[in-house]
């Protein structure tokens, strides 16, 4: 029997948080572990810093939701995809919240799974056959717009000081257009594909 993608997920949050207690025991800093320009000096961390949290508080409340999410994520699709999918958009997402932080002030850095947390929220959201239903009944430019209002709001009610909002948004965006276009499901369905809905 295949191990849940999820609890495999949340066991390599734990793994490489331990990781990151002892570096600090070492003396290390979190430039191991953390996202930051330019993207050349530290390449690594544009995986690491998918994985890696800030503290424990930080840890529990994205492995909450990641169990939330990702069960019912992993239920229409294989480990891999899974795993791929949750490395990629936490990677762009990290990515976009440096990347545009730097051009609007002084640069930052960026840890924490939140960005591919909000990925899978966003491709459960999107993905299931009730949205895809409704929004098949919208154009693509007002499929578009419901997705960026969805990603706004969910993005203003998470905001709090030190938190990634852009990686939040940017993780959720990427989620609802993978919903839509159900990227990551295997049972042949596609966006071409006529949905029924009960």
């Amino acid at each position: 029997m295949t191990q849940s993608p999820t609890l495999r997920t949340l066991q390599i949050l734990l793994g490489v948080f331990l990781v990151q207690l002892l570096a600090q025991l070492l003396g290390l800093g979190y430039g191991l572990f953390a996202l930051a320009l330019p993207l050349s000096v530290a390449p690594w961390t544009v995986v690491v810093s998918v994985y890696a949290h800030a503290g424990i508080i930080h840890l529990i409340g994205n492995a909450f939701a990641l169990a939330l999410f990702g069960l019912a994520v992993e239920r229409v699709t294989t480990p891999g995809r899974f795993h791929l999918f949750f490395l990629v958009s936490g990677a762009l997402a990290g990515i976009t919240q440096v990347i545009v932080s730097g051009l609007l002030g002084p640069s930052v850095s960026v840890i924490g799974a939140s960005g591919a947390v909000f990925a899978l929220l966003g491709y459960a959201l999107a993905g299931n056959a009730l949205a895809i239903g409704v929004l098949s009944r919208l154009s693509q430019r007002a499929q578009a717009g419901v997705f960026v209002l969805i990603a706004a709001v969910v993005t203003f009610v998470t905001a709090a000081p030190g938190v990634a909002l852009l990686a939040h948004f940017t993780g959720l965006v990427i989620g609802l257009l993978s919903g839509r276009l159900r990227l990551l499901h295997t049972d042949g369905t596609t966006d071409s594909t006529p949905v029924k809905t009960y």
